[in-house]
């Protein structure tokens, strides 16, 4: 199985994200490949990064991609740094397929 920028854990999946604060607009990515080979989907937000107001709008729009609810998006690694790992609750092979559609979008 080719490496994607998520993986299937129990109840849902991690996604991989390279966050862009105080970015032009908020906008979904496409998929990158960093220096030691893992791949991250880029994400861009208007909002700074401070007091968590970068991350917040991190999960409001994976979320709004994804057509889920916020609660289901969580950080769960990187809290304060580029690159994040996110749980996201929910049916995981459902989850995939939309992230992999998002993902396409941009190709």
């Amino acid at each position: 199985m080719p490496a994607e920028h998520f993986r299937p854990v129990k109840g849902g999946i991690e996604l991989f994200v390279r966050l862009t604060p105080h970015a032009a607009r908020d906008e979904i990515g496409t998929v990158e490949t960093t220096a030691d080979g893992r791949l991250h989907l880029a994400v861009r937000v208007r909002a700074v990064a401070e007091k968590g107001k970068a991350n917040s709008a991190l999960k409001k729009l994976v979320a709004a991609a994804l057509d889920l609810p916020r609660s289901t998006v969580v950080i769960s690694a990187g809290g304060t740094q580029r690159l994040k790992t996110l749980r996201i609750e929910g049916e995981a092979d459902e989850i995939a397929d939309r992230l992999r559609q998002l993902a396409g979008e941009k190709d």
